[in-house]
């Protein structure tokens, strides 16, 4: 009820690439475009470091709105698995129709939707590939997740280095 946009998705509708990430922030939801805050500048350096452009990959969530926060004004929150059920139509839409060779899951949320798996354990979980209705699967973590860290140096380097790891195997 307090969101201000659908925020379906951005990028070539003929990626090879797909990242999808959680659920829109507050950033997103003002804007109407998918990882436009500090995680998706953070996200927008990757996909450059590996020869690409937002342009020519498709970036999109499993939540096309940003989940309520009653009596909030600021954060989000993880989508509820309801949440991620009643939009996963969609997403597989949008999957069905880009056919990308490649889906890199933005963080064991975004594996959670895609899979209907609960409590997904990204620490667990990335580095290895998964099939998504015959769609290789690379789960990493969330760039937030490396942002959160880069007050702990060393766990917010080696953060940064499995993602980088990761998304070697996706090149």
């Amino acid at each position: 009820t307090s969101r201000q946009s659908v925020v379906f998705g951005v990028g070539d509708p003929n990626a090879s690439l797909m990242f999808v990430g959680e659920a829109p922030g507050a950033d997103e939801d003002r804007q109407g475009e998918p990882f436009v805050g500090a995680a998706g500048q953070l996200l927008t350096k990757i996909i450059v470091a590996m020869g690409q452009t937002r342009a020519s990959v498709y970036i999109a969530n499993v939540l096309k709105c940003r989940p309520d926060t009653p009596g909030q004004t600021f954060g989000n929150r993880k989508p509820r698995p309801e949440e991620m059920r009643t939009c996963l139509p969609y997403l597989l839409e949008q999957i069905q129709l880009i056919r990308p060779r490649v889906i890199v899951a933005l963080g064991g949320t975004a594996v959670e939707g895609l899979f209907g798996l609960t409590e997904a354990r990204i620490t667990r979980l990335r580095g290895s590939w998964m099939d998504f209705h015959g769609t290789p699967v690379m789960p990493t973590f969330h760039p937030s997740y490396i942002l959160h860290r880069e007050s702990d140096a060393d766990r917010g380097l080696g953060a940064k280095r499995q993602v980088w790891e990761d998304m070697l195997q996706v090149m």
